[in-house]
């Protein structure tokens, strides 16, 4: 796994052996950061679920002011620390070995974010806990684009009821990239 573009270009990064992570692919990054570059530049992005942190660090290296990484297993977060040291990316970084939600509850009224990502395990209903916390959460504006990337057969058929609206979604060829955003107030009614 390697950083597409930005700063840290073409830099290898660590993943950890086994089944514990699921990097996304060079290929699924590059064409979701192509999706979103333009509006990278100085935003604010959170990855929950990090992993090695490849997201982040490609967010961060494509130009955003700050990445935040949640990850709760200890030996991915050493990864990503490497990973940011490695890429000289550490001073717009902040790591948090800890549970999700109990993360999102932690940055509650000190955050917010212009992208959201998050790559949880699949088929654990993990990213509709998340997204039911942000729903209702100051850790997004009305801008705020949330990415989550799900196996393809994962349902998103409840974020109208908790108040998302489908901005876009990219299937893969056993996973997809799905775009919400908080939905208006006539969109709720």
């Amino acid at each position: 796994m390697r950083v597409i573009a930005g700063s840290a270009r073409r830099l290898q990064l660590k993943t950890l052996d086994g089944f514990d992570t699921r990097p996304t692919t060079d290929r699924v990054k590059e064409t979701l950061f192509n999706m979103i570059a333009p509006y990278i530049h100085s935003c604010t992005f959170l990855d929950l679920f990090s992993g090695s942190g490849g997201i982040g660090i490609e967010a961060l290296s494509r130009g955003a002011k700050e990445a935040v990484f949640v990850e709760k297993n200890p030996k991915a977060m050493s990864c990503i620390k490497e990973n940011l040291k490695f890429t000289k990316l550490e001073d717009r970084a902040v790591t948090m070995t800890q549970d999700v939600l109990a993360a999102l509850r932690q940055m509650e009224g000190k955050r917010e974010f212009d992208y959201i990502f998050m790559d949880p395990p699949y088929h654990q209903g993990l990213e509709q806990r998340a997204l039911e916390y942000l729903s209702g959460s100051s850790l997004i504006h009305e801008d705020t684009v949330l990415i989550v990337e799900a196996s393809r057969e994962t349902d998103f058929a409840y974020l109208r009821e908790i108040g998302f609206t489908l901005l876009k979604e990219k299937a893969y060829k056993s996973n997809k990239h799905v775009f919400l955003e908080k939905a208006g107030k006539e969109e709720i009614c």
